[in-house]
Parts: structure tokens; C-alpha cells; sequence
């Protein structure tokens, strides 16, 4: 299926039921009391989370919903049926804001966890809330409230462990298919990955993570160059950074310019637990790095070709989780 993590939606709650204007009339009761009942509520539309969905795919189709109305009032006090919710599943990290003010509407991070975005209307009352010692047959009754409107933004934030962070063809995309199940397309050739991709990392003891294989960033990636900050954002949602800086490169410098594009998109990006793997060790003679780092971040140099210190970079990313977890 196709990643897709931006929706735009205009959405019409349903109207609430008209109340009824109504007197009970019957053979033995001519001139009874007023007996309208409630109109129905509107159904709401309502964003559910889906532990099972990894992309708001299916609503980029949808520009357009509009909830049921509820049913109006009837005779005998009966109140009419409230219209049916619309329910939109949407993956966890699902962020709605209202378009025009940007006014955050809530966030989805549970499964099965339902959010309310545009709110049905109240229905309306009938006569008979209207009887008074001094009004028997009051001839008054209410129509039902319009049903919200309201054109919402839908983002998606993937919500991982860990994030790996680095530019194009720094071999994010093949550790992640080393280490999980999952199967990125991977080649040598920039920007191979269009998309992020998520994959479940195990270890011994029953123990596991999610990782996520963020596209590569480039310099000035948050002024909009390359892909800009289409997937940045998702940077965010991931409580443990992995930079990734091939050992044929100037690492330091590509290290603090990955640092920069993180601080410049949001400041506190760069206070998350990370750690710094120099990729592709295979290519140096005895997986010796030949260069001097000044980071304070813990550093390990691997090989997802040879698997030379994957299994070590396992357990310092579950360690490392573990200890901000611990932390907050």
C-alpha cells in the first residue's frame, strides 16, 4: 500500500432532529396534554485508532463526509433516532487540526481510541417540555441544531522507538532489512526511499522495538530543499534517534549538519536520547575508523553488509530506550 501521511477534508456533522409539536388524541382522552417528543442527536464524525494501519491512505479519497441527521420527534413522547457516527480508522500518530486557525482538534495514540472532530447537533424539544401551569397546550417546539462544520487537516506522525536519522544512501533502508522483517527497496543511488518504512526489531528474551527508516534529509531540508519537511515530522514522534554517517564520508561534518536540519525544524529534536553508527565498516581494512569524532553522543561502527556489531546495536538501542523510558 502507499504511504500517504497528509489528508485536507471538508466534514458536515449531522443535524439533530426537529422536535415535535404534538397533543395526545385519543378515543376516551379528546383534548389530552402535549405529548411531542425530542428530536434525535446528529451523528458525529469520530477518528478511531488502528493499531493495524500504517497510513491514512483511504482518506485522501474522502474530500467530502457528511454524517447522518438524527430522525425528528414523534407522538407519544417518542424521541427520534440519533444519527449514526461516522467512524474514520486512522493509524496511531494521527494528529487533526482544524484548517483555517490551525487549532489542534487532538491526537489518536491508542488503539481503539475515538476522537471526535466535527460534532453532531442536539435535537430539538418537543411541546411537551413546554407545558406550564399556566401554558397546557403550549404550541412551541424546537428545531434541531445544525451539526458542526468544519474542514480539517489529518496528519500522520509515525510513532516508533527508534528513528534513524542520516542523508541519502547512508544505509538506513538496508539495516532496517537486516534487522527487522521488513523489506525497504534499497540501491545506490539517492533518495531510494520515498517513504518511511517501519519494522519490528527482536531480540532475545521476547524483547523488541519498532524502528523506522525516515527519508534521507540534505542539507536545508527544513527550508523545503529535497524532501523537505514532508518527513521531518516524523522525526518527532520517535523517542530515540540512530544517526547513520557512512565511514566513507566526512563524518563529523555530516553528523552536525544532520544536527543542524533537526535543531532548525524543532530545537528540542536534538535533546532526544541518540546514538551515532558509522555505516558501511566493511570498506575499511580491519573495521578500523580512521578518523577522530568530537560528539557526545555514544558512537558504534558497524557493517549491515557483514553484520560486523549489528547484534551490539541492537542491545545499546534497547538499552538506550529503556533508559528514557525510565526517565520520564
Amino acid at each position: 500500500m502507499r504511504f500517504a501521511d497528509y489528508a485536507k477534508m471538508y466534514l458536515k456533522a449531522g443535524d439533530g432532529g426537529n422536535g415535535v409539536t404534538h397533543f395526545r388524541r385519543e378515543k376516551y382522552v379528546p383534548e389530552g396534554g402535549p405529548d411531542g417528543g425530542d428530536g434525535g442527536k446528529g451523528g458525529d464524525i469520530v477518528l478511531k485508532g488502528n493499531s493495524q494501519l500504517s497510513t491514512i491512505l483511504d482518506l485522501r479519497y474522502k474530500k467530502y463526509l457528511k454524517a447522518e441527521r438524527g430522525q425528528h420527534g414523534a407522538k407519544q413522547n417518542m424521541t427520534g433516532k440519533s444519527g449514526e457516527d461516522t467512524i474514520l480508522e486512522v493509524p496511531l500518530g494521527t494528529i487533526a487540526y482544524e484548517f483555517e486557525t490551525r487549532r489542534l482538534l487532538g491526537e489518536v495514540l491508542e488503539d481503539g481510541q475515538e476522537l471526535i472532530i466535527a460534532k453532531g447537533g442536539k435535537g430539538g424539544l418537543g411541546n411537551s417540555h413546554f407545558k406550564s401551569s399556566t401554558n397546557q397546550t403550549p404550541q412551541k417546539s424546537l428545531p434541531g441544531e445544525p451539526g458542526e462544520e468544519i474542514v480539517v487537516e489529518i496528519e500522520l506522525k509515525l510513532m516508533a522507538d527508534v528513528g534513524l536519522v542520516g542523508f541519502p544512501n547512508a544505509g538506513k533502508s538496508t539495516l532496517l532489512s537486516v534487522v527487522s522483517a521488513a523489506t525497504p527497496k534499497i540501491a545506490d543511488y539517492p533518495f531510494t526511499t520515498l517513504e518511511p518504512n517501519l519494522g519490528v526489531v527482536q531480540l532475545p528474551d521476547y524483547r523488541s522495538f519498532v524502528m523506522a527508516d525516515i527519508p534521507g534529509i540534505i542539507e536545508d531540508a527544513h527550508e523545503g530543499k529535497g524532501l523537505g519537511i514532508r518527513f521531518l515530522r516524523h522525526i518527532e514522534r520517535n523517542n530515540v534517534l540512530l544517526y547513520m554517517v557512512s565511514c566513507m564520508s566526512d563524518i563529523q561534518s555530516e553528523y552536525e549538519i544532520l544536527r543542524n536540519e533537526l535543531e532548525s525544524y524543532r530545537s528540542d529534536l536534538v535533546h532526544k536520547p541518540s546514538i551515532l553508527a558509522i555505516t558501511q565498516m566493511d570498506l575499511k581494512p580491519d573495521y578500523e575508523l580512521d578518523q577522530e569524532l568530537d560528539v557526545d553522543i555514544p558512537v558504534l561502527p558497524i557493517s549491515s553488509a557483514t553484520g560486523h556489531n549489528i547484534d551490539a546495536l541492537k542491545e545499546l538501542i534497547w538499552q538506550t530506550i529503556n533508559d528514557q523510558n525510565a526517565d520520564s
